[in-house]
């Protein structure tokens, strides 16, 4: 059922934030300027460079941006085939670039439906940026969550009796991670929408939300700062009560 080769794993979130951003309105963007579709996505590229660049001083340890969901394979080949290059190419540029900054890349997801061309640029990034400390990048590519929690059970189906901890084992080799994911601290969602769309959504049971109208080619490292900021001023209680009901 998982024919995918695993990438690397990484670092827990203890010492830091795990984000995770749906980069939505690329299309929209470059519709509204009068340009094809594929130059909102390359804007959004740089996009994604700013957040990587912004995150480490914002406290983020771990950012998980969510590039191409399973259910985009729906848009039209000619668009699909256009993400898949710029993908690839993307990788080819900023793997050293993100080996010197201490990244670590990690591509999750499922792999048997991507191009080999594709499939070996993912393998030779996450190779090569193995040792970054300063920073954990994830990128879902034919990713949904659902169909991960799916695959998950199938892996555990033979399990006498599982936990969590076992099933987020599971839910990572389904994602194509040597290790458990940690929870999503806080999620944000450019573009105006506010859902989950499939992402994250076993790691997200906890996570403070942030939604923006802005649009991801415009997204910027203030922007990411506002969105932390709002995270740091609101009170996550778990389930519990404040400190000051229990008093």
């Amino acid at each position: 059922m998982q024919r995918a080769l695993c990438g690397t794993s990484y670092a827990d979130s203890s010492n830091g934030l795990h984000v995770g951003i749906i980069m939505d309105g690329n299309g929209r963007w470059a519709n509204a300027r009068g340009l094809a579709r594929i130059s909102g996505h390359k804007a959004g590229g740089e996009a994604v460079r700013r957040a990587v660049e912004a995150a480490p001083e914002l406290g983020i340890r771990i950012l998980t941006l969510y590039a191409f969901s399973s259910d985009n394979w729906q848009r039209p080949q000619t668009e699909v085939a256009a993400l898949m290059k710029l993908f690839r190419k993307y990788l080819l540029a900023e793997t050293e670039k993100c080996r010197e900054r201490g990244v670590k890349l990690q591509v999750i997801g499922r792999r048997d439906r991507l191009n080999p061309a594709l499939v070996n640029a993912i393998r030779a990034a996450e190779a090569h940026t193995s040792s970054g400390d300063h920073l954990d990048l994830r990128i879902a590519v034919d990713y949904s969550a659902r169909d991960s929690i799916v695959r998950a059970a199938y892996l555990l189906q033979s399990a006498a009796s599982f936990d969590r901890d076992a099933f987020a084992l599971a839910l990572s080799k389904a994602n194509c991670q040597s290790g458990p994911a940690p929870e999503v601290d806080l999620l944000i969602r450019t573009g105006g929408e506010q859902r989950l769309s499939d992402f994250l959504l076993w790691e997200c049971a906890y996570a403070e939300f942030v939604f923006t109208e802005r649009m991801w080619p415009d997204f910027d490292a203030a922007d990411l700062q506002s969105a932390v900021s709002e995270f740091h001023s609101r009170q996550r209680r778990f389930g519990g009560l404040p400190e000051a009901a229990t008093r």
